[in-house]
């Protein structure tokens, strides 16, 4: 007979319910950018290739926030880097909304690597805070951190795609937003306990060599389960992050669709990545990881496949569900796999490494596809996105539970979310 999950005190729930507000917050905050982009391209003026370059601010951002986390929460703990996180997403808003108001390129681009390096500073944390209460809960939290995420889109398109119909001015949006975000972010930082995450002395006094280090890095990647599972997560994150940046200008220039049509399929798709995360639970206790991910992976593909080949928009809007329930466990089942069956030092090494990996196709690979898009249209440079679904659906054997991981012990069919 299996044992059951241990109970959680009120300090362990707090610190839970603070990483599920929190991740709201910021996916009301990147959807509501989303939303918005095809008003800032028309008020900035600029083409396609050039949005893509603007959106490269984003990227550049994240990655280097995303690059320093995993060796800064090692360093100093997870609190710490959270609230450095949340602080430059704050500013970053406030930032691309002065951008947008004025109509300056170089400002949005500017607001947008701070908010990329808030973004990235903040989410490889997130994750590492979140495997931390799957340890302590004995129950999946990870889906349901990113299903927040999902939610928070959902509520952030629903705004955007309302004040986009009214004409509500995109600086004013964002500043809003950004108030809201560091409400969020003050009462988070206060519940989520300080440390976790930092590494230890060994036995000799010696601290484990950082994730993020030069020294730490290549030691985690040398598990040849793990370079898998790295490379199952760049794929579906990919696949993510290229609706969340092109999804609304894809139905609006693809398919000839008006803005606020292009901003509800984003919405669909949104709804679909909630859907997915917060009731894939079930199916991960009965049919495990790696069968679970390789039937996202495909249906996630025939979702593209459909947005990028059909040329009726009605088909392609509802195709973008597939699309949004394909990948909506790919990154988190990822990340809660990366960390199985390793002590608490190394599993926040091995969830930063994945975590790293992830973010870097989430938030790297979508604007190169703007480039491509001036040469083939943004239909056709949805291919790529189709070619690394297809070659995820044919490793995702590594995502196999190792024995004795501890979350799938746990029914998961209710996470107790409160």
């Amino acid at each position: 007979m299996k044992n059951p999950p241990p109970i959680m005190d009120s300090a362990t729930r707090r610190w839970r319910a603070a990483l599920f507000l929190f991740m709201l917050a910021t996916g009301v905050s990147m959807a509501s950018w989303v939303a918005r982009t095809p008003a800032v391209r028309d008020a900035l003026e600029v083409s396609t290739g050039a949005m893509g370059l603007v959106l490269f601010g984003l990227s550049i951002g994240s990655m280097a926030g995303v690059l320093a986390s995993g060796g800064l929460v090692r360093r100093h703990g997870g609190r710490l880097v959270i609230t450095v996180g949340a602080v430059l997403l704050v500013a970053g808003l406030l930032v691309i909304a002065g951008g947008a108001a004025l109509e300056v390129s170089g400002g949005v681009f500017g607001g947008l690597a701070l908010f990329g390096a808030g973004m990235g500073l903040a989410e490889v944390a997130f994750n590492i805070e979140g495997a931390a209460v799957e340890r302590a809960v004995g129950r999946p939290v990870l889906p349901v951190l990113h299903g927040c995420f999902s939610l928070g889109t959902v509520v952030g398109a629903l705004l955007g795609m309302g004040l986009t119909a009214v004409r509500f001015p995109v600086g004013w949006h964002l500043a809003a937003v950004a108030l809201a975000v560091a409400a969020a972010g003050v009462w988070t930082v206060r519940a989520v306990p300080a440390g976790t995450g930092r590494a230890e002395p060994d036995a000799d006094g010696v601290k484990v060599p950082e994730a993020g280090g030069v020294r730490g890095r290549p030691a985690v990647w040398r598990d040849r389960r793990l370079v898998l599972i790295g490379l199952i997560v760049l794929a579906m994150a990919f696949a993510e992050g290229s609706a969340n940046d092109w999804l609304p200008l894809l139905m609006v220039d693809g398919h000839g669709t008006g803005a606020t049509a292009g901003s509800l399929t984003f919405m669909l798709f949104a709804v679909a990545m909630t859907t997915g995360r917060f009731t894939g639970g079930p199916l991960l206790v009965r049919y495990g990881p790696a069968a679970v991910v390789r039937a996202s992976a495909v249906v996630a593909a025939v979702g593209v496949a459909l947005v990028i080949f059909s040329d009726s928009a009605l088909l392609a809007g509802a195709a973008v569900v597939l699309w949004g329930l394909g990948a909506s466990l790919g990154f988190p089942v990822t990340i809660s796999a990366a960390g199985e069956g390793a002590g608490p030092g190394d599993a926040s090494a091995r969830v930063a490494a994945v975590s790293t990996a992830g973010y870097a196709a989430f938030l790297v690979g979508p604007p190169s596809l703007g480039f491509l898009a001036d040469h083939v249209g943004l239909r056709n440079a949805m291919v790529v996105v189709l070619v690394l679904l297809g070659g995820a659906a044919l490793i995702t054997g590594a995502l196999r539970r190792r024995p004795g991981a501890p979350v799938s012990e746990v029914p998961a069919s209710q996470p107790d979310l409160v």
